[in-house]
């Protein structure tokens, strides 16, 4: 079984930094509309997509950014983090079948516990399709547990 575990505020370093890698499929756009209510044609309708000027579906925004929230969860600082603020620019579409990276990096340590986190997403092809960067509350106790498995979702 896979762990969780967390690096605390002072076990981070600036330039410390985490990735997590995501293949972008069918299902995640159709459970993100489901969690999310956001059932634009451009994420779910071909043809509708097809006329836009991106000439075919794309992922929601907020996929991205909740992969980046899932990122810094799990992968840094880790469980027990608590986000404060967010700050994202999208600079170009993902697509379905997108091999994406979620690239975190340390950018400076603030007090209270706080970190303020590089957020960068990048396709398979190493372009940037996400910036921006995050503010957090580090966790301050040492956590180790392991990875809660989640149930088979069906659509």
């Amino acid at each position: 079984m896979s762990m969780l575990e967390n690096r605390t505020y002072d076990e981070l370093n600036v330039g410390d930094s985490a990735s997590l890698s995501h293949l972008v499929t069918e299902r995640d756009l159709i459970l993100f509309a489901t969690v999310s209510g956001d059932v634009n044609p451009v994420h779910l309708d071909e043809e509708f997509a097809a006329a836009t000027p991106f000439k075919g579906r794309i992922a929601h925004g907020m996929l991205s950014g909740a992969l980046i929230s899932a990122a810094i969860a799990c992968e840094m600082p880790g469980p027990g983090t608590i986000y404060i603020g967010q700050e994202m620019s999208f600079l170009r579409p993902v697509r379905l079948g997108d091999e994406i990276r979620i690239e975190l990096e340390i950018l400076e340590k603030l007090p209270k516990n706080r970190l303020k986190i590089a957020t960068r997403v990048v396709n398979q092809e190493g372009k940037k399709v996400v910036d921006g960067a995050a503010t957090v509350m580090a966790p301050t106790e040492k956590v180790a547990l392991p990875r809660p498995q989640l149930p088979p979702v069906s659509y």
